[in-house]
């Protein structure tokens, strides 16, 4: 099984993963693979941007790849702000969407203790995007696109 984490940045979609993935289970998330192609002491969510632009090609084949074996293994896919085209292709895959979102309050002030400051913007656009969603009420769900 495909299960998609979305939510706006510091909302908890690694934490939510930590707690229901399995050992067995493929997780792909940008920010640990950041880390792990980083060199020591690197930040945990401020990466230069040749490290990102190496971490986006890895990310892309890590999901073709491992959407080749859900037969057999559950895939957690950390994806903010889907395209289109990207929802539609989950879609098509059967994937359970998990919604993330502690609340745009608790988002924002969370940005500003922990994130780079153009994440606001990304989490403005996370919202604007799911307008007419619920959100804050419960800290994940699931929809349909």
């Amino acid at each position: 099984m495909l299960y998609v984490v979305t939510g706006p940045p510091g909302a908890g979609k690694s934490s939510y993963i930590q707690a229901h993935a399995k050992a067995r289970d493929v997780v792909i998330d940008m920010d640990l693979m950041a880390l792990a192609m980083a060199g020591p002491g690197a930040d945990h969510h401020n990466h230069p941007e040749v490290l990102l632009k190496v971490v986006h090609r890895a990310r892309f084949a890590a999901i073709r790849e491992a959407c080749q074996h859900l037969d057999t293994t559950d895939v957690y896919l950390i994806q903010t702000l889907p395209s289109g085209r990207q929802r539609a292709e989950y879609k098509r895959l059967k994937a359970k969407v998990i919604v993330v979102d502690p609340g745009r309050d608790i988002v924002m002030k969370r940005i500003e203790a922990m994130r780079q400051p153009g994440m606001k913007g990304v989490a403005t656009k996370w919202y604007k995007a799911n307008r007419g969603r619920p959100h804050g009420a419960m800290p994940q769900g699931s929809w349909e696109w």
